[in-house]
C-alpha cells in the first residue's frame, strides 16, 4: 500500500491495493478464474511445496479475494486473513483447524443461532465438544476447561441478547494455558478491536456490516499473529505435530520465515483445501465495494439505533429494551470499554403481547424488510423464536437471549423520521 496510515476510513479504501500493474485499473479486477499458469515446473513445484507463495488454484486462493484479505486484516491490526463462502464457514473451519475428534472448545452461551446449532449438533457429530458457559463470569472459561481444551469462542456483540464480551478478561485467562480466544466480530466491525484486546483470532460473516448492502454472502478468518503456537505444542497438536497432508509439515516450523502466520496457513492450504469452501470471486469483489464505505455506514446504523431506543422508552407496548447502552453494571462497563464510536445497530425489544404481538407487529412493517439477515443498508426486522433461533429448544433460546416475544431489529440507514415513522405504525397495530 502506498499510502501509510493507521485508521480504518483510508485502509477501507486503500489497504492491500494501488493499481493493476498490467492494466492500471484502480478499481480491484474481478480475476474470475479458476487456474493459474505456471512460470515453469520448478515454480510449480515450489508452490505446492510452499517454499514460495502464488496462486494454484482459486479453491486455496484468489487475487481479488486476496484484496479483500489483506484489506481486513490491515483494518484489524492482524497479519493475514483467509476469505471463505460464508460466516458459518467461517466460524467451522476456526474451530476445525484447532480441534478434532477427542477436543473440545469452551464457548459463550451469547451466540447467533446458527452457530449454537453449529457447536450443539454439527461439531459434536464429529467428535468435537463444545462446552457452553456463561460469559457473565470470565472464570467460568477456565472452570471449563482440561486437558483437551483447544480454544474458547464468543461473540463481541452477541446476535440476539446484545450483552458485550468480557474479551480481555477471557483472552487473559487463556494465554498462560496456550488457549487461544477466538471472538466473532460481525456485529461490531470498527466499533470493537479485540485483538488490541487479546483476542487471537477474529471472525466475520462478511454477509453482514462489512459487505453491507444484502448481495453476497461471505465470511473471514482473520489472524492477530500475536499469539505463540508453539509455547504448548501439547495444547495445540495440530499446529505442532507432523501433518500427513503436507508430508509431515509441522506447521508453526514450516511457516516461521514467513511470520507468525501458522494457523492461518493452515486453515488455507488443510480445511479450504480439502472441505473446498471458496469465496466466490465476485462476492470477493461486492464485499470490497461494501467495506469502502463501512467507516461511514456503521456509524450512521449506531446513531439511528440510538434514536430508535429513545423513541422505543416511551411506547407502553414495549415491556423490555435490549441494547448495549441501556446495560448496567458490569455489563455497561464491557459496552463502554469494548465498543467505541457507537453501540451498533441491532436493538431488541419485547411487547406486552408477547408472540402474538411480536406477529402481528412483523406483519405491519412497511418500510422495515422482515428478512434473517441483518447489518444491511436497509432496516430489517424478525422474530427469532419462530425463526433464526428455531431448531434450539425453550432452553437453549433463553440461554442465548430469546424469548417467545422477542423481536430484533437492525436498523439501516435510511432518514431516522421514516424508521421511526414505521416503527410507530407498526406497534399501534400490535395493540
Amino acid at each position: 500500500m502506498a499510502v501509510k496510515s493507521r485508521h480504518p476510513e483510508t485502509l477501507a479504501l486503500h489497504a492491500g491495493w494501488r493499481a493493476d500493474a498490467s492494466t492500471h485499473s484502480v478499481a480491484v479486477p474481478i480475476y474470475q478464474t479458476t487456474s493459474y499458469q505456471f512460470d515453469s515446473p520448478e515454480h510449480a513445484a515450489n508452490l505446492f511445496a510452499l517454499k514460495e507463495f502464488g496462486n494454484i488454484y482459486t479453491r486455496i486462493m484468489n487475487p481479488t479475494n486476496a484484496v479483500l484479505e489483506d484489506r481486513l486484516a490491515a483494518i484489524e491490526g492482524g497479519v493475514a486473513a483467509l476469505a471463505v463462502a460464508s460466516g458459518q464457514a467461517a466460524s467451522a473451519y476456526s474451530i476445525q483447524n484447532l480441534a478434532r475428534a477427542g477436543d473440545n472448545i469452551v464457548s459463550s452461551t451469547d451466540l447467533y443461532g446458527g452457530t449454537w446449532n453449529l457447536f450443539a449438533n454439527t461439531l459434536k457429530d464429529q467428535g468435537i465438544e463444545v462446552r457452553f458457559v456463561d460469559p457473565t463470569d470470565p472464570e467460568n472459561f477456565r472452570r471449563a476447561t482440561d486437558d483437551k481444551t483447544r480454544a474458547f469462542y464468543a461473540e463481541t456483540l452477541p446476535n440476539p441478547k446484545l450483552t458485550v464480551f468480557p474479551i480481555a478478561e477471557v483472552a487473559d485467562i487463556g494465554r498462560p494455558l496456550g488457549i487461544p480466544l477466538i471472538v466473532d466480530n460481525t456485529a461490531a466491525p470498527l466499533l470493537a478491536r479485540p485483538f488490541d484486546h487479546g483476542a487471537a483470532i477474529i471472525v466475520y460473516s462478511t454477509t453482514k456490516y462489512i459487505g453491507g448492502h444484502g448481495t453476497s454472502i461471505g465470511g473471514v478468518i482473520i489472524d492477530g499473529g500475536n499469539f505463540d503456537w508453539a509455547a504448548h505444542p501439547q495444547r495445540q497438536p495440530l499446529l505442532n505435530t507432523p501433518d500427513n497432508s503436507y508430508h509431515g509439515a509441522i506447521w508453526t516450523e514450516a511457516v516461521k520465515p514467513l511470520g507468525p502466520i501458522a494457523y492461518i496457513i493452515r486453515a488455507r492450504v488443510v480445511l479450504l483445501r480439502d472441505l473446498g469452501a471458496p469465496l466466490a470471486p465476485f462476492n470477493a469483489f461486492q464485499t470490497i465495494q461494501g467495506l469502502e464505505s463501512l467507516p461511514l455506514r456503521i456509524a450512521q446504523h449506531s446513531r439511528n439505533a440510538d434514536s430508535v431506543v429513545t423513541f422505543l422508552k416511551e411506547r407502553k407496548e414495549v415491556t423490555k429494551i435490549i441494547h448495549p447502552s441501556l446495560a448496567t453494571g458490569e455489563a455497561k462497563a464491557r459496552a463502554d470499554k469494548y465498543l467505541k464510536g457507537g453501540f451498533g445497530g441491532l436493538v431488541g425489544f419485547e411487547l406486552a403481547g408477547g408472540k402474538e404481538a411480536g406477529v402481528k407487529f412483523i406483519a405491519a412493517l412497511q418500510l422495515f424488510y422482515h428478512v434473517a439477515n441483518i447489518g444491511d443498508a436497509r432496516s430489517l426486522a424478525i422474530h427469532p423464536a419462530s425463526t433464526t433461533h428455531s431448531q434450539l429448544s425453550g432452553e437453549d433460546q433463553r440461554l442465548t437471549g430469546v424469548s417467545e416475544g422477542y423481536v430484533r431489529l437492525s436498523v439501516g440507514i435510511e432518514h431516522i423520521d421514516d424508521i421511526i415513522e414505521d416503527l410507530a405504525q407498526a406497534l399501534d397495530a400490535a395493540l
